[in-house]
């Protein structure tokens, strides 16, 4: 199991809940998502991955779009001291197994972090979502799923060539992408098709300055 958490016992007490809801298991700990994805690329597998929202190298969910383009077999399971339902409404909607609270007791971390290792979801009941979560959400269900990664990976202020570099594909996909997407849209710019589904990100990104 990977644990991504950039406080030190936090990851710990992260990694004994990890232990417990699978004993036996190799649990490596990492504090950034540089290190996430290089743990990824260096070991087998990993059957869990734990996510901390707020790592110094991510905005918002960008750290999980990116372990998810890594390899989006993996469930990964966004965790949090901020108890805000529009953040459990986003991570589902960007495909996170599961989201949990750090204020929950230990033992039921575990019991949730089993339930995913399962093959299970865990989300908190959300309640008072805003509407701009629910809009930005009914938006990306119509995108493909190549279409939504291009979206998303712009939200990093990156360009159509950086884009194209980490997702492995040529700038005339991205481009084509990024047509279908902003007719889906219904808007006719990069700016304005970020603007459409910041709400998702908890956080205002460096790509959406107007």
């Amino acid at each position: 199991m990977l644990v991504a958490d950039d406080h030190p016992l936090t990851r710990e007490g992260i990694a004994l809940a990890a232990r417990a809801a699978l004993p036996g298991a190799t649990v490596v700990g990492v504090g950034s998502i540089a290190d996430a994805a290089a743990a990824m690329n260096s070991r087998p597998p990993f059957r869990l991955i734990v996510l901390d929202f707020q790592l110094p190298d991510a905005h918002g969910y960008s750290g999980l779009l990116k372990l998810q383009h890594r390899d989006a077999s993996i469930p990964i399971v966004m965790v949090t001291a901020r108890e805000d339902a529009s953040l459990v409404e986003a991570a589902r909607a960007l495909g996170a197994a599961g989201f949990v609270y750090k204020s929950l007791p230990l033992d039921e971390i575990a019991a949730v972090f089993r339930r995913l290792i399962l093959g299970g979801t865990y989300f908190p009941v959300a309640t008072n979502v805003s509407p701009g979560i629910a809009a930005a959400r009914a938006k990306i269900a119509d995108l493909t799923p190549a279409q939504r990664d291009v979206l998303l990976a712009l939200a990093d202020g990156r360009s159509n060539k950086e884009v194209a570099r980490d997702l492995s594909i040529t700038e005339a996909t991205v481009k084509a992408h990024l047509t279908a997407v902003f007719r889906k849209l219904g808007v006719s710019n990069r700016t304005q098709a970020l603007l459409a589904v910041q709400p998702l990100f908890g956080a205002e990104r460096p790509g959406m300055a107007v």
